[in-house]
């Protein structure tokens, strides 16, 4: 992993209004913690440049007025509206001591779902990983080659000599979703699909209504038929008469 250098410079004034005073000078009002002390202090705020707005994680070599030691950045703190760095908060590290970072997560892999007309999520950015400083990486790549429609990969599936993760096992990192248009063309095909099974059989009924009606026409007419020609003898013989 990559080390990023900060000098700093002590503060014996605390308080917001020194703190606030400091940011108007462009500095970073910081604590670290670890050692048996903590050392407030504050450092230009150029210098977090390459430790934040990166991809990548990173150790931090402090330089505080003479003063040398390894940390990592525990936490930050930005302005919720101009999202300036408000406050940072390091941890000392040392070779024989296991420590806890977010590091974040690169997706490598061609996803077949993906190929299919899906779209590679990514549902977390960064893994909290447990390791000794020796083996903390800078990021972790997550293989989604193997990855379809609605399939995940999760934290229990990455697996790195040296590490341990604090995330949930089952928590997913990347899954392939269907986008919400081709759900709807689906939708629309299966009811297209329905619509058209079931137009002959609505058809077919009137039909078969109307053979049973044609057959059953003549036997309403047959008691007339034999009505007529009990007429018949009738005529002949008044006739006869």
């Amino acid at each position: 992993m990559k080390t990023v250098e900060i000098i700093g410079y002590q503060r014996a004034n605390l308080g917001k209004s020194a703190a606030e005073s400091f940011r108007k000078e462009g500095l970073v009002p910081c604590v670290l913690y670890g050692g048996g002390e903590q050392v407030h202090f504050a450092a230009p705020v150029i210098l977090f440049r390459d430790l934040i707005y990166t991809n990548e994680a990173h150790f931090v070599h402090l330089n505080i007025e003479g003063d040398e030691c390894d940390a990592i950045l525990q936490e930050v703190q930005f302005h919720p509206v101009s999202e300036i760095i408000l406050h940072a908060d390091f941890l000392r590290i040392s070779e024989g001591r296991k420590i806890k970072m977010e590091i974040p997560t690169r997706l490598v892999g061609k996803a077949p779902g993906v190929e299919k007309g899906g779209a590679l999520v990514r549902k977390r950015a960064t893994l909290k990983v447990i390791a000794f400083p020796k083996d903390m990486p800078d990021h972790i790549d997550v293989d989604c080659s193997e990855l379809d429609f609605h399939h995940a990969v999760k934290v229990s599936d990455v697996k790195i000599p040296g590490l341990q993760f604090a995330d949930p096992p089952q928590a997913s990192i990347a899954v392939v979703e269907v986008p919400r248009a081709a759900k709807l063309a689906a939708e629309d095909a299966a009811k297209a699909a329905e619509t058209a099974a079931a137009a002959p059989a609505e058809g077919a009924a009137p039909a078969a209504a109307g053979a049973a009606a044609a057959g059953a026409a003549p036997a309403a007419g047959a008691p007339a038929a034999d009505a007529k020609k009990a007429e018949a003898p009738k005529k002949d013989e008044g006739k006869k008469k």
